[in-house]
């Protein structure tokens, strides 16, 4: 029996299309910039950052429990814009899956973990909703990578099966619920090699 064809895409952002939202290196790099103890922040950041990539508490009250439990010589405007700011795209593989939408061929939809704010953030400012036609946002699903549950959301969101899916992520982790499932997984290691892999399963743009 010949393979189905592929016909939805699912995309990780941070690491695949921009760089990581609030990842480690984005942490400390907004920690040092305000002279934030690192060892003080961390275990506050990790009590609470479950609920925060799944939406369950917003970004002012991420703040409060993790940096603006005491005073602080700056404001908390002023640390949600640095946050903001350290975004940045990652202009060849977001150029290739831009390609891929425009060719109509395939259902195109993000699959990732990120608080609410910085994904909406990151959605409008690079232009997410001319590629993408649907958000499998662990902020708006209430469920985060590498649990299965998320996966099975996405496929059912889409109606797809999972044989004619593929999921690129940039962490190996993330790979293996959707590859159990029966989809296609790639692990990202630059578009050029994305582009051999997509295209070795028969997308192309």
């Amino acid at each position: 029996m010949p393979a189905q064809p592929i016909t939805t895409l699912f995309w990780d952002v941070g690491g695949v299309l921009l760089n990581n939202a609030w990842d480690h290196n984005e942490r400390r790099t907004a920690l040092s910039r305000f002279h934030v103890d690192e060892a003080e922040f961390t275990p506050r950041h990790e009590q609470i950052v479950d609920a925060f990539e799944k939406g369950q508490v917003s970004l002012d009250q991420y703040l409060d429990q993790t940096i603006f439990f005491r005073p602080r010589s700056f404001s908390k405007e002023e640390f949600k814009d640095c946050m903001l700011h350290l975004s940045q795209p990652m202009t060849d593989s977001l150029a290739f899956a831009k390609e891929l939408a425009h060719s109509g061929k395939y259902k195109m939809a993000t699959l990732n973990n990120e608080s609410r704010e910085l994904n909406v953030y990151r959605i409008e400012k690079y232009g997410f909703v001319e590629i993408f036609s649907l958000f499998v946002s662990s902020c708006f699903v209430a469920q985060r990578k590498p649990g299965e549950a998320i996966y099975r959301t996405a496929l059912d969101l889409t109606q797809s099966a999972p044989s004619q899916c593929c999921f690129i992520d940039d962490r190996a982790e993330n790979l293996k619920a959707p590859a159990q499932l029966g989809m296609k997984v790639i692990q990202m290691e630059g578009t050029e090699k994305l582009r051999q892999s997509l295209q070795m399963i028969g997308v192309t743009p």
